[in-house]
């Protein structure tokens, strides 16, 4: 018991998220109280910008997996096939700017710092840039809409590993907005795509039977199944390709769904991965989609329509992969093919981006959040042990609670 001389406690629970802001600190699912932010963080994956550039960034792409030069140059010829060059870090520089365009119409004075966990300019520029501003409070954006260790957890360790090479722990707080990938704005391109593919396919081959006639791919980056079965919070427990697979197959069941509004008939569709990279001997995430494209025409399909579902912007995968291999593959096949776009700098996905960071300027209640999948509104702190990778362990990761 105290008097009234004896001063409150003033015991604070210790931070459960490293370096977050006060408000994610103590790792809610949702957090609803507003955060006065100072910057907005874009980080990306990053390219080569020149042939000089395309074996250092894959040996940084690569790091620590022990790759032999000879391999590398396998894969450096899709970049060298485009001058060295990748489209991606143009294409951030116009989501840059078009999100500080929106920004702007919006009346939001909050500035937009870019960085890449593989190239300049690298996560670590954009930090030092924002502590020289006296910016020390950032909200991120992953250019990258689903759960997985390549595509959420391994963005939360580059920005740990950041701050630790910059030395700003302590100085500078990082969280990040929920993974986006049933947010109406993210969903809406691939909407408006299919449709259009499907006219086209229906002009280019009149009197096709879409039901009968015609196949839709929803294709995104293949990964380790092990890596996919980890993807999400353990206690989810959603089984074989985890998160990962189970938030693509909802969202290409979204689309589906609005295209087919109106429509007496529809395609069938089928999720099919791409860009695998690792060993034969590495179980990861099939079909192929050039193996699916090579059964089609046993079942009478004359037509395929694929669309990125798991890809943000149109960059290497897509540009090679798709529109090179894939297309390939169905001409070979003698299947008309279309390609749908990705996101890029559509103005809803872009508007959707600024929302996604007003719900954490503004602590939106939880169920006022969009998300058009049942999965949703996913985690603003990515919850314990979530989207492990088997190979490299748990490492110090920013945004999530540990490990």
């Amino acid at each position: 018991m105290t008097d009234a001389s004896t001063p409150a406690s003033t015991d604070v629970a210790p931070d459960l998220v490293r370096s977050a802001t006060p408000a994610a600190a103590q790792g809610p699912e949702h957090v609803t109280v507003a955060v006065a932010y100072d910057a907005i963080l874009l980080a990306s994956f990053g390219g080569p910008e020149g042939q000089d550039d395309v074996i250092p960034f894959l040996k940084n792409v690569t790091r620590g997996r022990g790759i032999p030069e000879e391999r590398l140059e396998e894969v450096a010829h899709h970049y060298r096939a485009f001058g060295g060059i990748s489209p991606i870090n143009e294409q951030n520089r116009e989501l840059k700017a078009a999100l500080e365009h929106e920004l702007a119409a919006r009346g939001i004075d909050l500035p937009v710092l870019w960085g890449n966990r593989n190239w300049d300019p690298y996560l670590r520029d954009a930090l030092v840039e924002a502590n020289e501003a006296g910016y020390t409070k950032l909200i991120a954006i992953g250019t990258s809409a689903y759960s997985s260790y390549s595509s959420c957890r391994q963005y939360r360790e580059d920005y740990a590993k950041a701050l630790d090479e910059t030395g700003l722990n302590g100085v500078i707080q990082i969280d990040k907005v929920r993974q986006f990938f049933d947010h109406p704005g993210f969903v809406a391109p691939f909407i408006d795509g299919l449709a259009d593919g499907l006219a086209q396919v229906q002009q280019a081959r009149p009197g096709i039977d879409l039901a009968t006639e015609v196949e839709v791919l929803f294709t995104t980056h293949s990964i380790p199944s092990s890596d996919a079965d980890r993807s999400g919070p353990p206690e989810r427990g959603f089984g074989a390709g985890g998160a990962y697979e189970a938030q693509h197959r909802a969202v290409a069941e979204v689309v589906m769904a609005a295209v087919g509004v109106g429509r007496t008939s529809m395609p069938q569709w089928q999720l099919v991965f791409q860009s695998r990279s690792g060993p034969p001997t590495q179980p990861w995430l099939e079909p192929d989609i050039n193996d699916a494209i090579g059964e089609l025409p046993a079942r009478g399909i004359r037509a395929v329509v694929i669309v990125p579902l798991g890809f943000v912007s149109d960059h290497m995968e897509v540009k090679w992969d798709l529109d090179n291999e894939a297309t390939v593959t169905a001409a070979d096949n003698d299947l008309y093919s279309v390609r749908v776009p990705t996101p890029g700098v559509h103005k809803k996905y872009v508007e959707g981006l600024i929302d996604l960071v007003l719900e954490r300027v503004n602590g939106t209640p939880t169920a006022e959040r969009p998300s058009l999948t049942e999965l949703g509104p996913w985690y603003d702190v990515c919850r314990s042990g979530c989207c492990e990778n088997v190979r490299l362990g748990f490492k110090p990761a920013l945004a999530g609670l540990a490990p």
